[in-house]
């Protein structure tokens, strides 16, 4: 599937013959399952799968448009919502959307919010109202994703890293992570904190500034913030990311995520 798939992203003529097209809509049923999946972790680091990415770029290509009926709704797409939702054990609450291709594990509760095809979220994590999950993001366990929090998608360049979200973290009202980003376990955004791939992350809790780019540690607890940068006009202030602490070990999990940011006095 794998090498059908390569080589049809290379010559997308080979669509026309039945075992390429077959190639690519076995590869989102196997995302859809969470069989293979964007991106995954080895001996510790993260690593993306470029081929499952042209396999979802593939589809768009040989996924037809369709109508498609939902209640009331109308909608035309090329891409069908996910089915079996009782089966897999997972909530939505109308008019939260998952997209097939994408996978959750049983226990994700998804509010009026938004999962797009290629993402894997896992098993006590909850997408609050209107949250997005993008392309290929990778959501780990027992996340809460607060209302209206944006985690970016990607699906090209093939191969290019998506926006992970690790095990027991907190994203704040508003926040948005993108362009890569990985936010590390347990961490704690605060609300509207913007994570890009260039966002300066500035440890401030030492005697000196530690930072980072691209990359949260974690049960850091992050607030936005700025720090000034020097044009011709003038002195501006630029949108940067603070690591104000740590989440303490002696909180309980499921109260610490918004105490985390009380203890701090910074609104969740």
């Amino acid at each position: 599937m794998r090498e059908r798939i390569e080589a049809a992203y290379r010559d997308r003529g080979l669509l026309e013959e039945e075992e390429y097209r077959q190639a690519v809509f076995d590869a989102i049923a196997a995302l859809d399952r969470g069989e293979i999946r964007v991106a995954e972790k080895h001996g510790g680091e993260w690593r993306s799968n470029a081929w499952v990415m042209q396999a979802i770029n593939l589809y768009f290509v040989v996924a037809e448009m369709r109508t498609i009926n939902s209640g009331p709704f109308e909608y035309r797409d090329r891409i069908p919502t996910k089915k079996n939702l009782a089966e897999a054990g997972v909530r939505v609450v109308p008019p939260g959307t998952v997209r097939y291709g994408a996978y959750l594990e049983p226990g994700v509760v998804v509010m009026p919010g938004y999962v797009n095809i290629g993402a894997w979220v896992g098993s006590g994590t909850m997408v609050d109202t209107w949250a997005t999950v993008g392309s290929g993001a990778q959501i780990g366990r027992n996340v809460h994703l607060s209302g209206g929090a944006g985690i970016g998608g990607v699906l090209e360049p093939p191969g290019a890293m998506p926006v992970v979200i690790e095990d027991g973290a907190f994203i704040g009202s508003r926040a948005i992570v993108v362009e890569g980003v990985r936010v590390g376990e347990e961490a704690v955004l605060g609300a509207n904190v913007v994570l890009t791939a260039s966002t300066p992350i500035i440890d401030v809790t030492g005697e000196r500034e530690v930072v980072h780019r691209g990359y949260v540690p974690p049960r850091s607890v992050v607030v936005a913030g700025s720090r000034p940068r020097e044009f011709p006009s003038g002195t501006y202030q630029l949108q940067a990311a603070l690591i104000i602490g740590r989440r303490r070990e002696s909180t309980d999990r499921k109260t610490s995520l918004n105490q985390a940011l009380r203890e701090f006095g910074v609104p969740s």
